[in-house]
């Protein structure tokens, strides 16, 4: 029986973990710590580590891992930009990644962001449970005929173009590798970059994070944007330039502001800081009061059937791992 050692595990995770299929062949330590450089020495004698998206996997850490055995790296997300491939590679570890949990749940928690934040259902949800039924300040706009602009066409920009689409919104999106045939089918338009900063009355990101997207949103993008434009982020918090966002809210720019993950969030997300607020990061603080804002806590692949297939993909690749066999098409990095 191979030691897995999961690191940043939340009761949902064992919970997922313990229904998938095969999972009872691991020996499971799960640590509710994050995994980094630090913390590396607690997977001496495991055959693999299990993280997630806030866990950092440096050249330091992998070479701790390295010697205390563990041979197999298992995201248990898609994106991967927390590790140090080449490092990995290196020192013969093999990393796997889950590269499509559910392009809906994020999808759908996107769209559901920005409703919410657009006919103020937050602020009236609170309002009526102070029984104040007042309507003042809770106008919104009708998605019907605006113009949506999707930065990133994967699996969840796909799914999100096309449930705008369903809204009666004219889409238009920017990717490198352009799905013309996909894009016909849904009546969505590529168009240049600038084109849909410039045009779009609500702007969503959907792109990894490499060196060429970090900041993709700067001061100078957001100073393109229409005035009174939305702002969608369910994807990378780098890919957003908090101070130059900050900015724009309060020069009143932007009319709205939608964040379900942030460029600093680790150490903050995920966690209950209720009791001491957030005395180190001042600038999620100041984005915080605007009321143009809403932010969640990266809950946007938080639903029942991702996390079956998170827990699917990653028990499988972890088991394959252990028996010496070839691992999940797809999900090697």
């Amino acid at each position: 029986m191979k030691q897995v050692s999961f690191y940043d595990a939340k009761p949902y995770d064992r919970e997922a973990m313990a229904g998938a299929a095969g999972a009872e062949e691991m020996q499971w330590h799960f640590h509710e710590f994050r995994l980094n450089a630090q913390t590396a020495r607690t997977a001496a004698g495991s055959h693999a580590v299990c993280v997630f998206v806030n866990d950092i996997l440096d050249r330091a850490c992998l070479t701790g891992l390295a010697e205390g055995g563990v041979k197999h790296v298992a995201l248990r997300c898609a994106g991967f930009n927390q590790v140090d491939l080449p490092a990995a590679r290196e020192l013969g570890m093999a990393v796997t990644r889950v590269p499509a949990y559910s392009p809906h749940a994020v999808a759908e928690h996107t769209v559901a962001l920005l409703l919410t934040l657009n006919r103020k259902i937050h602020r009236a949800h609170n309002r009526v449970r102070e029984f104040n039924f007042s309507l003042a300040g809770l106008v919104g706009f009708d998605l019907f005929g605006k113009t949506v602009g999707i930065i990133g066409t994967g699996k969840i920009g796909r799914c999100t173009a096309q449930i705008f689409r369903g809204f009666g919104c004219e889409v238009l999106a920017f990717d490198p590798a352009p799905q013309e045939e996909w894009a016909r089918q849904h009546q969505v338009r590529y168009v240049p970059f600038a084109e849909v900063v410039e045009r779009a009355d609500v702007l969503s990101l959907h792109t990894p994070l490499t060196p060429q997207t970090h900041h993709l949103i700067d001061a100078a993008t957001l100073e393109r944007l229409k005035a009174g434009a939305y702002l969608l982020n369910t994807s990378r918090g780098k890919l957003v330039d908090t101070v130059a966002l900050i900015g724009a809210l309060k020069s009143g720019k932007l009319g709205g502001v939608a964040l379900d993950v942030y460029e600093e969030e680790e150490g903050i997300f995920f966690e209950d800081h209720s009791d001491l607020g957030l005395p180190s990061d001042d600038a999620l603080s100041r984005l915080l009061t605007f009321p143009q804002v809403l932010v969640t806590s990266h809950q946007a692949f938080l639903t029942q059937e991702a996390l079956h297939e998170i827990a699917r993909v990653t028990t499988t690749n972890l088991l394959l791992s252990s028996r010496g066999e070839p691992l999940l098409e797809g999900t090697i990095l």
